[in-house]
């Protein structure tokens, strides 16, 4: 079956079985930033956009994805940068392995809820699974961006042309 759609910003098109995920989809498609984990939809490490919401791509068929916007942390490098600095000064990358998927999961969160509390960050982001963190730097490194940006926007004066 022939599909099109939105990758990354960029229309594409793909043949997929009835019975492909999304996830093999993506990386098909080399976006490798999205990772196999538990394939039971409990880690967060296949976390993509499925118009700009975040889904667990192992529990997506491919189909779904048709005349829909799907984005992966290869269509988010300059935002994922500058949150993964932050994760990186906390110490909050650690292997490395699940950071995708939070990193998709951290600017969805910003989006949706810009001045997130720490109570409901954590519930945001409670099925994200990390072996190696501890979660505490994980946590500091998300308040800490959201501060940052908020400053950010509190010394950015809105223009005219803006």
């Amino acid at each position: 079956m022939n599909i099109a759609f939105r990758l990354n910003g960029k229309q594409v098109q793909a043949d997929v079985r009835p019975d492909m995920l999304l996830l093999d989809l993506v990386r098909q498609m080399g976006c490798l930033s999205v990772k196999r984990g538990c394939e039971t939809a409990n880690c967060g490490l296949c976390t993509v956009w499925l118009d700009e919401k975040p889904v667990l791509s192992c529990s997506i068929l491919a189909v779904r994805a048709a005349g829909r916007h799907v984005t992966t942390l290869e269509g988010l490098q300059e935002e994922a940068e500058d949150f993964g600095m932050f994760l990186a000064r906390e110490g909050g990358e650690q292997c490395g392995f699940c950071s995708p998927g939070f990193i998709m999961n951290v600017l969805a969160m910003v989006r949706e809820l810009p001045g997130a509390g720490e109570e409901e960050i954590k519930e945001y982001l409670a099925g994200n699974l990390c072996r190696c963190s501890g979660y505490m730097s994980q946590l500091r490194a998300v308040k800490k961006y959201l501060d940052a940006r908020a400053r950010q926007r509190r010394e950015t004066p809105l223009t005219a042309d803006a």
